[in-house]
């Protein structure tokens, strides 16, 4: 099943006197239990693409479909309603805020629901990203490995169907980016959700199920 879908998007931005066309007529899609790569060099418009792919964004042209909906001109409090409830967000540096534990890390993003108690999958979901003995830890107290586990655990609290990961082994040795990206794997398999990962990693590559080359806002 499509989880998300970009059709014919093109995302143009003014600098001064100069318009730079960032993505130029680009279809994406991504479904559930997938995880895909998106990779190419510099500037070449990924993080646009992401953007677009996690309702951060709207293009200039095109439509972006979540669930078969078009969201394209949803309004910005129903975008930030899409984020919170079907979104999840990974980020090369963590984002761990220093003062709470790993669980209210993880509990973090449901907070503003003050209706639902995410305590126990908070708890749960450390424990299956293998940090069942770190749920009291603080992020000085965890390593990069940990802390990124953390991360991904956050990332799922709010049960989202797709999973936005930018850099997530950016800031690991190769041996610890390839646990991050096992555990990617496992979850994404476990949580029957998308994930789509923005890199310059090639290790990436190889967990892909499918790839997506992206040269000047092009997919090539």
């Amino acid at each position: 099943m499509t989880v998300i879908e970009l059709d014919d998007v093109v995302k143009r931005y003014r600098t001064g006197a100069e318009e730079i066309t960032a993505l130029d007529g680009v279809d994406f899609r991504a479904d559930r239990g997938e995880l895909v790569t998106i990779i190419g060099p510099s500037g070449s418009g990924k993080s646009t693409l992401l953007n677009m792919i996690g309702l951060l964004d709207t293009p200039t042209a095109g439509g972006v479909r979540l669930d078969g909906r078009e969201v394209t001109d949803f309004s910005e409090a129903e975008l930030t309603a899409e984020r919170r409830s079907g979104i999840g967000f990974v980020f090369q540096k963590f984002h761990l805020l220093p003062m709470l534990t790993a669980t209210e890390n993880v509990e973090l993003p449901s907070m503003w629901d003050t209706g639902v108690d995410r305590r126990d999958r908070a708890v749960d979901l450390l424990e299956r990203v293998g940090l069942g003995d770190r749920l009291d830890h603080r992020p000085s107290e965890l390593s990069g490995g940990q802390s990124q586990r953390v991360a991904i655990a956050r990332s799922l609290i709010n049960e989202p169907e797709i999973l936005l990961a930018d850099e997530p082994t950016g800031n690991l040795d190769q041996d610890t980016g390839a646990t991050i990206l096992d555990e990617l794997t496992r979850l994404k398999e476990a949580e029957e959700i998308a994930i789509v990962a923005v890199t310059h990693d090639e290790q990436l590559v190889d967990y892909a199920d499918r790839v997506v080359r992206l040269v000047d806002g092009v997919i090539q």
